[in-house]
């Protein structure tokens, strides 16, 4: 808070004195030449500002312009993501993990990273950062209900001090009750961005700091799905339905400090061009898990659900990690060869518990076992230099990128990402990829620490190594993607334990190789004032375990009105979406790894999920009205976003989005 107020008093004054009064600048003028509007001040003379003066930048250029219309796509990103959540099956409540309906969203890096991957959904990466340039100051408020008491907000706002010079601050935050016993979520996020650049832009930086964080209360699911699949009105109040875990949370937060910049050697931008540039990102991230009651009531039946523990009560599970990445490089740009960029970088990071564990493990059980001693070190430091090279070509209808680095370490990681753009018209855009990567593992696969005896371990795992082949294509028609992937020596976690009722989940790496292959269709229909948007998702995967689990088939059919009202001072949205999966074996989420986890025990999908919307925009307001999941009471308690919970119940939400920008 103290930094909130801190910024608030030091933007306020510069808006305050920034601003030029029009009052002080216009000239007296008579009553009657008021009246007859004689003065030449009468004409709007002054100067308006296109759109493609508010730009949003991301750090590989790519640019965006601000964007206050009502699309179908802003339907679909008007949640707690603020993105398409197409391939995503949330949880019960509001700022909880995603199950993975579609494994192509996943994104791909060689260097190791924290893991705890189920609890960072929300979590923005240091490529999802935008910069801004604004010709008057933005400010954008979101709003929506969520699932019981609370409210999700998100407020931005930036302006430009100078031409070259701009500042933005926004805050994210979510406060969710939840519908079922030991559910409440709430979460924040600050972000603080910078851009400049000398006015012969000569010199450029982009900057940010952020700071986010998620609190979780834990229930691990419901003891007895019989109970919510017997639609007995006894459990229409899900606060009857037992859980695992009535008092356990888990806690993760994550500060980054980032800046790129570059200088341009040659004092004038030419045809050729040679730059210095330089990267830095510097973050630190903590996991907690905290569960004071170690016993789970099921029925009258008392259960250990993760096991043995350590200790009796109050159990407190802590991991932190802190990594320093920085990258320099020398850029040579030529406007017709295109530009030619040369780098080396430095990985450190440190992942650490507070203490040294010494296990004694049983090999061989038998009769006369043997006993060995097994050391859970403390820490896991990784120290990484790569070398490497990228090319960038674009010219007429052609785009292309193509990376290639290899690490120069004891380490054995490379990357190698080849990307073609090519648009022939405004109609049809093409993109063609290919990544061949040979990943180091995460590493709380390597080590983790618990007071769990069973989530103890130190492995050495080997490289994953993974192959993709993707294509895009924009045409009149359909808009389609196709990714074609093989996964060899694939990371995964499962659950060991003998007893249903307990998850003993430990990581493991498949030796055999994993083919999978998705293909994504995208069609919009319209007639007159109604329009049908329709994406299909087909998956398939070649394995000879089920590691890698997804639905054959995911489809979301939305059918939707629009047309404006009242002199056009009104636009309406309304429509309604089903969302549809088939039967699969969907991972489920263990809390105190705060991963997903394979299993072949349940199945779920193979039901409809329907919403009903109502949208509208006055001006630069956009208003949200949505009834989630209306047919939940007609079609069956078969609905679930993992194996013992179940997905969300009928509910109506409300949200809106407001933009002040002169």
């Amino acid at each position: 808070m103290r930094i909130l107020f801190f910024l608030y008093f030091l933007v306020v004054p510069t808006l305050v004195f920034s601003q030029v009064d029009s009052r002080e600048e216009e000239p007296k003028r008579s009553f009657s030449d008021r009246l007859k509007g004689a003065n030449d001040k009468d004409k709007d003379t002054a100067k308006v500002a296109s759109i493609d003066l508010y730009r949003f930048i991301t750090l590989e250029r790519d640019t965006t312009y601000l964007d206050t219309s009502l699309t179908i796509q802003r339907e679909y990103s008007h949640n707690y993501l603020r993105r398409d959540l197409f391939g995503l099956l949330a949880f019960p409540n509001e700022g909880q993990p995603y199950n993975t309906l579609q494994y192509s969203l996943t994104d791909y890096s060689p260097y190791p990273e924290f893991g705890f991957k189920g609890k960072q959904f929300n979590f923005l990466e240091a490529n999802q950062i935008r910069y801004s340039s604004v010709a008057t100051p933005v400010t954008e408020l979101f709003f929506k209900s969520t699932l019981g008491r609370g409210h999700s907000v998100d407020s931005f706002f930036t302006l430009n001090l100078a031409p070259n010079l701009n500042f933005s601050i926004a805050y994210k935050g979510l406060r969710s009750e939840g519908k079922y016993i030991n559910q409440f979520t709430t979460t924040g996020s600050f972000r603080f961005t910078s851009s400049y650049h000398t006015l012969s832009k000569r010199y450029l930086l982009n900057a940010h700091f952020v700071s986010q964080d998620a609190l979780n209360e834990e229930n691990g699911g419901i003891t007895t799905v019989e109970d919510f699949e017997s639609e007995n009105p006894d459990f229409e109040n899900r606060q009857r339905l037992q859980v695992f875990l009535t008092d356990a949370e888990s806690f993760i937060r994550a500060k980054r400090i980032f800046v790129d910049h570059a200088f341009r050697v040659n004092p004038t931008e030419g045809d050729n061009n040679l730059y210095v540039m330089h990267q830095l990102n510097y973050e630190n991230k903590f996991f907690e898990y905290y569960q004071p009651t170690l016993l789970s009531a099921v029925g009258t039946q008392a259960v250990q659900r993760f096991g043995d523990a350590i200790v009796t009560s109050e159990l407190k599970d802590q991991t932190r990690y802190n990594k320093m990445y920085n990258k320099a490089a020398l850029k040579y740009e030529n406007r017709t060869l295109g530009e030619f960029q040369f780098f080396i970088d430095d990985f450190r990071s440190n992942y650490y518990y507070s203490r040294i564990l010494i296990r004694d493990d049983a090999e061989n059980p038998s009769t006369t076992p043997t006993i060995s001693t097994k050391v859970i070190p403390s820490t896991l430091s990784r120290n990484i230099n790569s070398v490497g090279g990228q090319y960038e070509y674009q010219k007429n209808k052609w785009h292309g990128k193509f990376l290639l680095s290899r690490s120069i370490t004891n380490q054995s990681l490379s990357n190698l990402d080849a990307k073609l753009d090519y648009n022939l018209n405004d109609d049809f855009q093409f993109v063609f990829g290919y990544q061949n990567l040979n990943k180091l593992p995460n590493d709380n696969y390597n080590l983790y620490q618990s007071n769990y005896v069973g989530y103890n371990w130190s492995n050495d795992f080997k490289n994953e190594k993974i192959n993709v082949i993707s294509g895009d294509a924009v045409t009149p028609w359909f808009e389609a993607s196709l990714e074609l992937s093989t996964l060899t020596d694939h990371l995964y976690f499962e659950n060991v334990a003998t007893d249903e009722l307990q998850q003993i989940v430990t990581p493991n790496q498949y030796s055999g190789t994993i083919n999978y292959l998705s293909l994504k269709l995208n069609k919009e229909i319209t007639f007159g004032k109604f329009a049908l948007n329709n994406t299909v998702l087909y998956q398939k995967v070649d394995q000879q375990d089920a590691i890698l689990n997804v639905p054959e088939l995911v489809t979301r059919n939305t059918l939707y009105f629009t047309n404006y009202f009242f002199k056009r001072a009104l636009f309406l949205q309304a429509g309604i979406t089903l969302n549809y999966f088939t039967n699969y074996f969907a991972n489920d989420y263990n809390p105190v790894i705060g991963e997903f986890f394979i299993q072949n025990k349940k199945e779920i999908g193979n039901y409809p999920n329907l919403d009903f919307f109502i949208n509208a925009k006055i001006q630069r307001t956009r208003i949200y009205i949505k009834a989630e999941h209306f047919n939940a009471a007609y079609t069956g308690n078969n609905y679930y976003s993992a194996p013992n919970n179940p997905y969300r119940d009928m509910t109506i939400r409300f949200g809106l989005i407001w933009n002040f920008f002169n």
